[in-house]
């Protein structure tokens, strides 16, 4: 298993490295968005081309205490996780559990001021130093972030809602949605019992949010956190959910709904993926029982988006405290052995490196993701090489 060697340094004005690379940074045209879903290729017989990843960077701060975005006039003190959807020139960022008031000896996820999940959104299209939030939204008429879609607070004893936690996001036709989980319990760490998994839908840019009573997913299901990207298959476009389990200790499997808001918030349009032909070609079907798993292991936050540069997908994700990578030649695999991306070694109490198409350079050689520290408790911006079989 190849490691990335780490460069360690908020390098907000030493970016003239990279200035020489390319950036393709785009507006509404990333692969897997609506506006260039990306065409399902079934054949399963291609060959693995990554061959590892190189030069990680940690470009800066996003939240917190000396960051790059003074997320103080936000009441952000303390948030994570951060995964990104796109929507026209906007981009947001969807976080976790946060906290406007928190000592500065605080580790984890503690503090006042408690929102379920906020969201900021940005129109910074260079990634090379950093990502410039432009605003939050939802906000009060002070300016402090506001819940997308707030949480019970009930105690964390398995019988009500703790919190709502934002898995992703994706947009259609000006519609967002935020597929979130309702967690009935936090246990040991990388343990949780969730109530449901299910969506909410902003058709405000995200200024207002309400969660859809169906669909939802049952809480001991696979489909509870989710990463999303949209895909064409015989001309018809879908939105394509891998999906894990409530926690860090299952592995990933896969369904599909049209994409258009009706049938996105219809349960019945969805269907998932039930296994593979003899000829490879992909067969579905309504029945979440019928799901096979198409990578195993143990996945925690995950987030899949179509690489350029490699002609393949990419999967990141957590696991067993490290952050690793794998390459798919069809949304349905195969899928590649994992590679270590970033070393807990190197990043204790790391999670949730999310990516985005919009943010990838030198051709999509250099991708650029946030990643969650537990200590801190804020999300960091980072950069790693994608080193290819020539």
């Amino acid at each position: 298993m190849r490691h990335a060697p780490t460069t360690r340094i908020l390098r907000i004005a030493a970016v003239a490295a990279s200035a020489a690379l390319a950036l393709c940074a785009c507006t509404g045209g990333a692969g897997g968005s609506p506006m260039n879903p990306v065409a399902v290729d079934a054949d399963p017989d291609k060959p693995f081309v990554l061959e590892g990843v190189d030069e990680l960077t940690e470009i800066a701060k996003l939240t917190g205490p000396d960051s790059i975005n003074d997320t103080e006039l936000a009441a952000v003190a303390g948030t994570d996780l951060g995964s990104m959807v796109n929507l026209g020139d906007k981009t947001f960022f969807l976080f976790g559990d946060t906290f406007g008031d928190r000592a500065p000896e605080s580790y984890g996820g503690q503090g006042g001021v408690w929102r379920s999940n906020v969201s900021a959104w940005t129109t910074d299209d260079d990634p090379s130093d950093g990502i410039t939030f432009d605003g939050w939204t939802p906000a009060d008429e002070l300016g402090w972030a506001t819940a997308l879609v707030e949480g019970e607070h009930d105690a964390n004893d398995g019988t009500g809602e703790v919190t709502k936690i934002p898995t992703h996001g994706f947009a259609i036709d000006g519609t967002l949605y935020l597929s979130y989980m309702s967690v009935k319990f936090w246990g040991e760490p990388g343990a949780w019992d969730a109530n449901y998994g299910g969506l909410a839908r902003s058709t405000d840019e995200g200024e207002t949010w309400a969660a859809l009573d169906s669909p939802r997913w049952p809480g001991d299901s696979n489909f509870i956190q989710v990463a999303t990207a949209t895909v064409r298959d015989a001309g018809v476009d879908y939105v394509y959910f891998w999906s894990i389990r409530a926690g860090r200790f299952g592995g990933v499997q896969l369904m599909r709904v049209p994409a258009t808001v009706e049938a996105v918030e219809d349960a019945s349009a969805y269907t998932y993926f039930a296994g593979a032909a003899v000829d490879g070609t992909p067969e579905w079907s309504s029945d979440m029982n019928a799901a096979t798993t198409i990578v195993d292991g143990t996945i925690g936050e995950l987030s899949v988006m179509w690489s350029d540069y490699l002609d393949r997908w990419i999967l990141t994700y957590s696991d067993r405290g490290n952050a690793y990578i794998r390459e798919g030649i069809t949304p349905w695999g195969p899928w590649g052995e994992a590679i270590e991306m970033v070393s807990a070694a190197d990043y204790p109490g790391l999670y949730s490196p999310y990516l985005n198409p919009r943010y990838v350079a030198d051709g999509g050689k250099r991708i650029y993701f946030t990643l969650s520290l537990w200590g801190p408790y804020n999300v960091f911006w980072f950069s790693v090489d994608l080193e290819r079989v020539e």
